[in-house]
């Protein structure tokens, strides 16, 4: 068994909600292992590398607007396929169509705002993973 890493983050509209709590607990509860973790307002840098795959796109500058609006949780989270476990216990990027039991599909809603505000995000792939984590917690 090949345990791997993934960076999740709590968005600014789950922070100021209140909703840390429940999504750490439904990691923990999925058997993920939280391994290391911190509350941070991102710098502008921070998130322009993280985002720099999306520069230049429409939804890009509200994007990075939207994550500085406040505080984030970020995370490394530990375990056995954890990159796809943590995206199906996210659900669907669009809140509205987002399965119920999902972190999205009973927590976030469409907010009729310039970019979805969806509580979390997490890496998409292992070399994301790697590249994410980096930019959060350094060589950790």
């Amino acid at each position: 068994m090949s345990t791997e890493r993934t960076l999740v983050l709590i968005k600014p509209d789950g922070v100021r909600r209140g909703l840390s709590g429940e999504v750490i607990s439904r990691i923990e509860n999925k058997g993920y292992r939280v391994t290391s973790l911190v509350m941070m307002s991102a710098t502008r840098e921070i998130l322009e590398r993280h985002y720099a795959e999306h520069e230049g796109k429409p939804f890009y500058e509200p994007l990075v607007e939207f994550m500085l609006s406040g505080p984030i949780v970020a995370m490394v989270v530990e375990g056995n396929r954890v990159i796809e476990g943590f995206r199906s216990l996210s659900g669907a990027t669009d809140p509205t169509v987002a399965a119920p039991g999902t972190i999205r599909g009973d927590l976030a809603r469409d907010q009729g705002t310039k970019v979805v505000q969806n509580i979390v995000h997490g890496s998409d792939s292992p070399e994301s993973a790697a590249r994410e984590i980096e930019i959060f917690f350094g060589g950790k």
